[in-house]
């Protein structure tokens, strides 16, 4: 991975279906923003994802040579490759849905951990 400690407004896709739905109900266009107002780093994302397949990482290092280890076999399970840093890497993406939850009535359906369990259980199926 490359920065794993990067801050993303982390969102489900129907959910923000349901606001693009929402925004052509409107009698007159406006720009809402749809989001969770809330950031998570890659880094907790992947905690969550291995937790989802009974798997604990531990991280060690730090930096580059930061690794994701499995806590009870000390297998290196996540590496960060330099290759993978965006060059315009933005730090922080965070979005304001306050007026979309006001003048629109939508708030997202599904947390955070919420999204990782469907991710996760959707890569499980298509690996079935």
């Amino acid at each position: 991975l490359g920065n794993i400690d990067s801050l993303r407004d982390w969102g489900y896709a129907g959910d923000y279906v349901e606001g693009m739905w929402r925004m052509l109900q409107q009698d007159q266009p406006k720009d809402y923003v749809l989001a969770t107002g809330e950031t998570h780093p890659i880094r907790e994302f992947c905690e969550l994802a291995f937790k989802e397949i009974g798997i604990e990482i531990e991280w060690q290092g730090s930096g580059v040579d930061e690794k994701g280890v499995d806590k009870a076999t000390g297998k290196a399970l996540i590496t960060i490759n330099p290759e993978f840093f965006r060059p315009a890497e933005v730090d922080l993406l965070l979005g304001n849905p306050g007026l979309a939850e006001t003048e629109l009535g939508w708030k997202r359906k599904v947390d955070f951990p919420g999204l990782v369990k469907l991710m996760v259980a959707h890569d499980l199926e298509i690996e079935k």
